[in-house]
């Protein structure tokens, strides 16, 4: 385990004592508990790849949501046809 030294202003500090006090915690496990749950966080890259993986998957199992033979034409894709 390695220790980690952080200065803070004293305002702060004495907040943090005292939210420990009321927790029957340390300052240090306040911070140790703050530190883990950053790092256990899922990055925005993260959430994206678990969705993306979830929609693979989806369509996996349910082929009739997409077909690659369902594809507009390019008129259609434009609205072209509202133009004529």
């Amino acid at each position: 385990m390695k220790n980690i030294t952080v200065s803070v202003e004293d305002d702060i500090y004495h907040s943090a004592r005292v939210r420990a006090a009321e927790q029957k915690t340390s300052v240090s496990a306040l911070v140790k508990k703050f530190l883990r749950e950053v790092v256990l966080e899922d990055s925005p890259f993260d959430k994206l790849a678990r969705r993306e993986t979830a929609l693979r998957q989806l369509l996996k199992s349910r082929p009739e949501v997409f077909r690659a033979g369902d594809r507009l034409t390019r008129d259609e894709v434009h609205a072209r046809h509202a133009l004529r």
